[in-house]
């Protein structure tokens, strides 16, 4: 459970990294990073006003990265106890 948690997070920091260092959005590879990210941080877009746009996904796609990272790995370690 962990390790499904560990992978959206890096999916969701690949995406920020790539918006952040302005990746070919043509590039399938890109556009396959950014539409896993938008998928799983789907319910935290939209979430955040910030006026600068990479504000705004830095904040909504690094929010759902710790959101799944504290949760996959409080449930592996609430499974694993028992």
């Amino acid at each position: 459970m962990a390790v499904v948690a560990d992978i959206m997070a890096l999916v969701l920091g690949l995406w920020i990294l790539m918006y952040l260092l302005d990746a070919n959005r043509a590039n399938d590879f890109v556009r396959f990073v950014h539409d896993a990210a938008r998928w799983l941080a789907g319910w935290s877009y939209d979430l955040f006003t910030f006026d600068a746009a990479w504000a705004r996904v830095v904040a909504e796609y690094g929010l759902a990265a710790v959101v799944y990272l504290f949760v996959g790995h409080a449930l592996a370690h609430r499974v694993h106890r028992h």
